[in-house]
Parts: C-alpha cells; sequence; structure tokens
C-alpha cells in the first residue's frame, strides 16, 4: 500500500473520533439521548445505519465462500431475511416506538408484568445482550484479522524494542490469528494482527462508548457510502480482470471448482439449477425469517426503531433499511463472489472446513492483488469502516441490555433500592462497552471460519421468531412462553448441533421443537392479567387479534400485504437485474433469460404504488 492508501485510512480514523466528540454533551444527559439519539432519528438515517451495520466487514467474506461452495442460491438464506425486515417496519416497528422503553427486555416486564417477567427480563440482558451479541461480535474481529494481515504490516513499521514483546506473548497464549496458522512466521503474523485489531477496536469503542447512538448513525452513514464506493470499484476491477460479464460466464465453465459445483450450480437463483436442493433446505429458505429471534426486531432493529421520530418515520426506515441491504448490496457482491472464483484456483485437496475458509480469504487476497494505489486504500478503508459499523452498533445495543436492564433493573432498582444518577447510568454504559468488547475479542480466537460461527448463531435464536411476533398480536401469549421457548431453542439447539449434520435440518428441528414447547406453555399457564393487557393495548395499539373488542386486524392485514407485495417487488428486481447480470439459468419453463429478467422487472415496478399506498394509508 502507498502513502496515499494509509492517508485515506487515517482520514476515516479522524473522522470517526470527531464524530463522538462531537455528541458527547447531548449523549452524557441521559440513557434515552445515549442509547436512542433522543428519539430524533430519521426515518432514512435510521435505515441506512441498519444497513451499514449489516453490510459488516464478514459478510463479503462469508458471501464470497458460501456462492465458491454452493452457489448463489444459497444467498437465500440471508435475502429471505427482506420479508422479515419490511414485516418488521410495516407491522411491529411503529409499536416498538409507542412503546417507549428502552431495550427489548425492559419490554418483556411492560407486555407481561408478572414475577417470571423479571426473570425473562435479566435472562435475555445476559443471554442476547452478552452471550449472542458477543457471538456475533466475535466473527466480526475474525475477519478483521483477515482484512487486515495483508495491509496492516506493523512488524515493518514498528521497531524490534516494541514489536518482539508482543510476538513473545502471542507465542505465549498460542491462538494464531492468521489467514493461514500453519505458516512458519505464524506468531508474527499474530501479533500484527492483533495490533490491527486493537488499533480498529479502539478507534469504534472510542466514538461508539463517547457519543451513543447519534455518534454511532452519524458514522454509520458516511461508513456506508465509503463502503458502496469501494465495492463498486472492487467489483469493476474483478469483472476487468476476467475480461467482462460474457467473458466471467465462458471461464467460469473452465476453471476447477470447488467439490465439483457445476456452473450453472454456481450462477442458479431458482432451485431447479441449485446445488444439493433438498425439500428441508428449500422449507428453510421460505420459513427463516419468521423462525430466527430477529423476527420482531428485537435487538438493534428494534433500537433503531425506538429511536425514530415518528412511525412513518419506522416505516421509511425499513423499506430503505431492506433495499440498500438485499438488493444494491448483493448487486456488487455477485459479480466479485463469481469473479474470485475464476482468478484464484481452487485447492480441492483441503477438507470442507479449511476449503471454505480458504475461499472467504480471497475475497481479501483479491483486494491486495488486484487494486491499483488509491483504489487499494479506499477498500481498506471501506472495509475497517464496514467493521466499525457492525462493532459500533452491538457495542452500543449490547452496552443498553447491561446498564439498563441489569445495572438500573436489578442491581439498583431491585437489590440496593435506590435510582441511579442519569450521568452514573451513562458512565457505567460507556464501561459496559469495555466488557463486551473483551468478551468478544476472546471468542474470536476460538474461531476457525466464518461460516461456522455464523450458522451457531443461527441456531442460537431459531424458533424464538414466532413466539416473539405472538406477543404482539396475540392477547394469549404470556412469558411463560417466551421462556420455555428460548430454553427449548438452547436444549434443541445443542442436540442438532451434535447430532444433526445438515443444516437446514438443524434449523427445522430447533424451530419447531422452540415453537411446540411454547405453544404447550401458553395454553397452561393462561394469559396475562386483563388489567395490564387493557393499559398495555391502550398505549402500544397493536394490530392483531386481542379480546373483549381490542382488535386491530385491518391494520394487521395492511401490513402483511404491504410486506408480501414490497418483498415480491424487492425480491423481483434482485433477481431480474442478477440473473441478466450474471448470464444465470432461467427456470425451465421460461422461453429465455431475457424475457424472465424483463417480466421479473415489470413486475417490480407495477408493485411499487401498491406497497406504498397499503403500507402507508394508516399512518398517525
Amino acid at each position: 500500500m502507498s502513502s496515499l492508501d494509509y492517508a485515506i485510512i487515517i482520514a476515516f480514523v479522524l473522522y470517526a473520533m470527531t464524530s463522538g466528540i462531537r455528541s458527547k454533551t447531548k449523549a452524557s444527559k441521559n440513557l434515552e439521548e445515549y442509547f436512542l439519539a433522543g428519539r430524533s432519528l430519521k426515518g432514512w438515517q435510521a435505515g441506512l445505519s441498519m444497513a451499514a451495520t449489516q453490510f459488516a466487514a464478514d459478510t463479503p467474506l462469508l458471501i464470497t465462500g458460501l456462492i465458491a461452495m454452493n452457489g448463489v442460491f444459497s444467498l437465500w438464506q440471508i435475502w429471505i431475511y427482506g420479508l422479515s425486515f419490511l414485516f418488521i417496519g410495516y407491522v411491529i416497528a411503529p409499536c416498538w416506538r409507542r412503546a417507549q422503553v428502552l431495550t427489548d427486555a425492559e419490554f418483556t416486564e411492560m407486555r407481561y408484568g408478572k414475577k417470571p417477567a423479571q426473570f425473562l427480563r435479566g435472562f435475555k440482558a445476559i443471554y442476547f445482550g452478552t452471550l449472542f451479541n458477543c457471538t456475533v461480535l466475535s466473527w466480526v474481529f475474525f475477519a478483521a484479522a483477515k482484512i487486515a494481515e495483508p495491509f496492516l504490516t506493523w512488524h515493518l513499521w514498528l521497531p524490534d524494542s516494541l514489536f518482539q514483546p508482543i510476538v513473545s506473548v502471542a507465542q505465549w497464549i498460542q491462538i494464531p490469528l492468521a489467514i493461514d496458522p500453519t505458516q512458519v512466521n505464524v506468531w508474527e503474523v499474530t501479533a500484527s494482527n492483533a495490533i490491527s485489531l486493537f488499533a480498529i477496536v479502539f478507534v469504534t469503542f472510542f466514538y461508539s462508548s463517547v457519543g451513543g447512538l447519534r455518534a454511532v448513525v452519524r458514522t454509520d452513514i458516511m461508513q456506508l457510502g465509503l463502503m458502496f464506493l469501494a465495492t463498486f470499484l472492487f467489483a469493476f476491477f474483478v469483472v476487468d480482470h476476467v475480461g467482462g460479464f460474457a467473458q466471467m460466464r465462458i471461464l467460469l465453465d473452465q476453471v476447477p471448482k470447488p467439490q465439483d459445483i457445476k456452473s450453472s450450480e454456481v450462477l442458479a437463483f431458482t432451485p431447479s439449477a441449485a446445488k444439493g436442493m433438498s425439500w428441508s433446505l428449500l422449507m428453510v429458505f421460505m420459513v427463516q425469517w419468521i423462525i430466527q429471534l430477529n423476527a420482531d426486531g428485537t435487538g438493534y432493529l428494534a433500537q433503531r426503531s425506538m429511536a425514530c421520530r415518528s412511525d412513518k418515520d419506522t416505516k421509511i426506515a425499513a423499506i430503505v433499511f431492506s433495499f440498500t441491504q438485499i438488493l444494491f448490496r448483493s448487486l456488487l457482491w455477485l459479480p466479485i463472489g463469481v469473479g474470485l472464483l475464476i482468478i484464484f484456483p481452487t485447492d480441492n485437496s483441503l477438507n470442507a472446513s479449511m476449503l471454505q475458509a480458504s475461499r472467504e480469504a480471497t475475497f481479501v487476497r483479491g483486494m491486495s492483488e488486484l487494486l491499483p494505489v488509491g483504489v487499494k486504500g479506499i477498500m481498506v478503508t471501506g472495509m475497517l469502516a464496514a467493521l466499525a459499523s457492525t462493532v459500533d452498533t452491538h457495542l452500543n445495543w449490547g452496552a443498553s441490555y447491561w446498564t439498563n436492564d441489569i445495572f438500573k433493573r436489578f442491581i439498583c432498582q431491585a437489590w440496593l433500592k435506590k435510582e441511579p444518577s442519569p450521568r452514573a447510568l451513562v458512565w457505567v454504559a460507556r464501561f459496559s462497552n469495555l466488557l463486551i468488547l473483551v468478551i468478544a475479542l476472546l471468542i474470536s480466537t476460538q474461531l476457525d471460519s466464518i461460516g461456522k460461527a455464523w450458522q451457531i448463531s443461527l441456531l442460537m435464536g431459531a424458533g424464538l421468531g414466532p413466539v416473539l411476533i405472538l406477543r404482539w398480536l396475540w392477547w394469549r401469549m404470556n412469558s411463560m412462553g417466551e421462556i420455555f421457548a428460548i430454553v427449548s431453542s438452547i436444549v434443541f439447539g445443542l442436540l442438532a448441533f451434535n447430532f444433526i449434520d445438515d443444516q437446514a435440518q438443524r434449523l427445522l428441528f430447533v424451530g419447531f421443537g422452540s415453537l411446540v414447547s411454547a405453544l404447550v406453555a401458553i395454553y397452561s399457564f393462561g394469559p396475562e392479567d386483563a388489567e395490564l393487557l387493557d393499559r398495555f393495548y391502550e398505549k402500544v395499539q397493536p394490530p392483531g387479534f386481542w379480546n373483549r373488542n381490542r382488535s386491530d386486524q385491518k391494520n394487521l392485514k395492511h401490513g402483511l400485504i404491504a410486506t408480501l407485495t414490497c418483498g415480491l417487488s424487492l425480491f423481483c428486481f434482485l433477481v431480474s437485474i442478477g440473473s441478466f447480470m450474471l448470464t444465470s439459468p432461467a427456470p425451465r419453463w421460461a422461453p429465455s433469460l431475457e424475457i424472465w429478467s424483463l417480466s421479473l422487472f415489470f413486475i417490480g415496478v407495477i408493485l411499487i404504488p401498491v406497497w406504498l399506498r397499503i403500507g402507508f394509508s394508516t399512518n398517525d
């Protein structure tokens, strides 16, 4: 890398740290200002911030590995979440905002109210705010080490008197942080990557802990623009290197591919030509969006919804988020994933786990070998920005659980019988960022591929989605139903991970078991107190099925129609443009690829006024 490349990185670091300082005064007032930006976000701001968080530094590596190992169709397990994002926006997000809570864990006591709800609040704060949150952060840190290795060469910059002690510590700990843990100089590389990771984490920790959500959102928007510019340039140079899209399709037939996957299977958007298609896999792709734990926005999606200034803004946020995340991001990553499969030959002598890790690493190798001076700096900065935009959100979100639901609710109010001052809570929040950071770093040292960590995270939350949605839509839902679902998800998840090899069957097993357990608890323990349900309904005005003339099924119907039509429009654009760009095989019944692509694009366009009119017909 040149001095210009490093100057671009330094400029980004200065902007991020300055953003934290600018937001410090407002963020220091109280928890609502710190964690929810005073509930002042515009819809486009919240939507772009969510998209930046999910753009992530680890995701392009994951996408590259999935395309190489299983083909484009395997990405539907990520794309299908577009339905979840839209459902949250059209149906649930306005309810999150009206609930006026600080975290989704706090919401459990508001919705249920009995003693089991107190246990549920504490358990969710620890389980999701710490274990799940830190697992997600850990694979982001794992990816960060891979990204930094070729570019941030600290062993060339630092004197031996400073660098060698760090190498000695790395040798003593005996945990390699390197793309290739078998290389001769693995501990020197580990020491260099550790310094890079520390520097990246320090900058992110500084602005997110000092400036709160305002600083997070402000930097997220800048980071997202930088990431899209960098990824567009990377895609351009990859496609140019293989000779254009037409030549890409020809060369794909000639190169060795992982596990003998066919070219048509690599490029397939539809199940008819996809690799290893089974009914269980197809069913998972269809229902995964509703069985996972973010189905109602639980987590940072709910946080962004609660931070919006109006119900209308929560819906705008969901639309902006979905199209940015699913359509625009994917159309840039698809040619990169296919092109890298051609440029860097596959070593099929590796076992499956090492092969996937190897294919994931080609994304970073492509950045290092294909990009010219200046562009390389933009791309590296974009990847660091992607890392920061994910880390800052998860630190801020995780700290909200520790501060509001553990320290304030249980340590201060329940145990010490006192109310902490707003400023004291902000300082606890900042300290919580640091503890979450340390835990995530420790977990990251135990990973061998991003794909593996991602699969584990899916199992941790499988089956909770329907239960979390029911608490908004159905008066019978109770706290024991949620508790049974969470415990069952953990038990069934452990069983599935150890005794079921197929990931699709694992998810179905865990999801079905958790839902059945929840339904048993719902009917065994009965609904919450009628008075509490009345108060909840009057304040939140949830759509759905509420007893004693409290039903709002019209808004639910409009929300579902808007979700399905907007989702169909989104997927039509994705498959139409993506198939035409990659020359993917059309379904057997389609006359030609051109007619197939144009038809899908036309359907996507004519559906736009439908979901716009229906989706916003009930705004306040």
